[in-house]
């Protein structure tokens, strides 16, 4: 038995989608690049665009960042020169992934299933926390997912779909992989390879992946797309292949506590931990989720017989638990890397309330009230909220837009030099184009102002007492931002 949503549940579900949608779309602007990971791939996006260099991301002029392939920067880097240097060009192309990633799961839900279950599926992903929140943030992760999404939706594509459609889906499978790779890595890889590989020998595929999959031609498709930089980026910085697949790949997941990252730090949390960030990235949905199996999942041994004697169930699941499963052996993870598992989670999700045991009375009332239409709501409402008045309070603390805003308004000439003293944030790179510079010695930054009719130096509250009182009587505050003073050159 499955549900069967009424004429006003499709037309809310419908509401909902679109509000959601709208509500990431509108919030894109509504707040500045937030330092540090958003506000440093937006520079380094920017960076492309003002020196031309696509091969080899900058994080500062003339050094190298080696720690992401180059797929999000290239995305960025095109809006930024189509639109300008702004907010909403830098988020724009996480929102368009996320059009495509909801298609793929739409497309797919509505070839295996049904209508009801690809609009149950879409809707309850484009309303999951953390899926909503990534698809307006300057990040690595959401290209990441639609490489996977692509691959795993088209390698079920091309073992189920009609023989003219098979060699199509088939090259989409690689082409998936080739994203994947070209925006986190060889994690692609893995992440497809978990689920495909322990599905295709509980189910004994072989045959059949085999058949309908071109290995040879769709292997060097990837390979085509996926070599020419990674060798490249290797001529020009001889290193970078050994720190991004021994580093990164290796030993920032087998070292407790990394000390070789050269861009930031290690999280370091328990093993296991990111069974936690599912529950919080999923949410509202990992409660509904969790809710459903406790209530129709008994008894727990017929509930997982039913699961495996079903393919496409069992597929799913192991999809959904691919990224939970190989990261709960590490204790280098962030919220982030649950990402990939969502749209298999909201496929899942969909799955459970359209496959509900027909004798519980109970699961069928709740299905079948506004309650599941409304669950969602939350979400969307609640960043809204968080928007009009949170972000206002934070942002000054996260971001130096409005530092960089000022510096121009009272600077008298275009050259007057912004100098950040023991610290540089990098919004204040982005929003100033370059033009903010950084030293860790006062009396450096006193000579770059004696040179200058008109100048500017900032520095965090705390830090004012590390200023010499032979600098600090050159210079009158004009601003304070967060934690952050703008002082302004004395005029004589």
């Amino acid at each position: 038995m499955n549900l069967r949503l009424m004429s006003w549940q499709k037309k809310t579900f419908l509401l909902i989608f679109l509000f959601t949608v709208g509500a990431r779309l509108f919030t894109l602007g509504a707040y500045p690049l937030l330092d540090k990971t958003e506000s440093r791939y937006a520079e380094i996006s920017r960076k492309m665009v003002e020196t031309g260099n696509w091969v080899t991301p900058q994080i500062s002029y003339g050094v190298p960042f080696w720690g992401k392939p180059p797929l999000s920067f290239w995305l960025t880097a095109a809006s930024l020169s189509a639109f300008g240097v702004n907010d909403v060009a830098a988020r724009l192309p996480s929102f368009l992934l996320a059009i495509l990633i909801a298609w793929l799961i739409y497309n797919l839900a509505l070839r295996q299933r049904s209508w009801n279950c690809a609009v149950t599926g879409v809707f309850v992903l484009s309303s999951t926390a953390l899926f909503f929140f990534m698809s307006g943030q300057v990040m690595t992760d959401q290209a990441l997912v639609l490489g996977t999404t692509l691959s795993m939706t088209a390698f079920w594509r091309a073992l189920a779909d009609t023989e003219s459609m098979r060699r199509l889906w088939g090259y989409l499978f690689f082409i998936g992989l080739a994203i994947g790779v070209l925006a986190k890595g060889l994690l692609a890889i893995v992440l497809t390879a978990i689920p495909l590989g322990i599905w295709v020998i509980g189910y004994k595929k072989w045959r059949a992946l085999f058949r309908d999959l071109p290995w040879v031609t769709g292997t060097i498709l990837m390979l085509a797309i996926v070599l020419p930089w990674y060798l490249w980026a290797e001529m020009r910085t001889p290193g970078f292949l050994h720190y991004f697949f021994v580093g990164e790949h290796w030993d920032r997941y087998t070292q407790s506590g990394w000390k070789g990252d050269m861009y930031g730090f290690t999280h370091v949390y328990r093993r296991g931990t990111i069974w936690v960030y599912w529950i919080a990235a999923a949410f509202p949905w990992s409660f509904v989720f969790i809710g459903l199996l406790i209530k129709i999942g008994r008894p727990v041994k017929s509930s997982i017989s039913t699961v495996l004697k079903d393919q496409w169930l069992t597929y799913l699941s192991l999809w959904a638990a691919a990224p939970l499963i190989l990261f709960s052996f590490t204790t280098s993870i962030l919220v982030t890397y649950v990402l990939p598992s969502l749209p298999a989670s909201a496929l899942l999700t969909a799955e459970i309330l359209q496959r509900y045991p027909p004798r519980d009375t109970r699961v069928n009332t709740v299905l079948n009230s506004p309650w599941l239409t409304f669950m969602a709501l939350p979400v969307p409402v609640i960043a809204l909220l968080l928007v009009i008045f949170i972000a206002p309070g934070v942002a000054p603390i996260k971001s130096q837009k409005d530092l960089v805003a000022r510096y121009m308004t009272l600077r008298s000439d275009p050259s007057s030099p912004l100098i950040y003293l023991f610290d540089k944030p990098y919004s204040a790179e982005f929003y100033s184009q370059g033009k903010a510079r950084e030293t860790f010695d006062a009396n450096k930054a006193a000579e770059y102002l004696s040179g200058a009719r008109d100048g500017f130096v900032v520095a965090k509250e705390e830090e004012l007492a590390r200023i010499p009182d032979s600098v600090l009587t050159q210079l009158e505050p004009v601003g304070k931002f967060g934690n952050c003073v703008l002082l302004r050159k004395r005029s004589k």
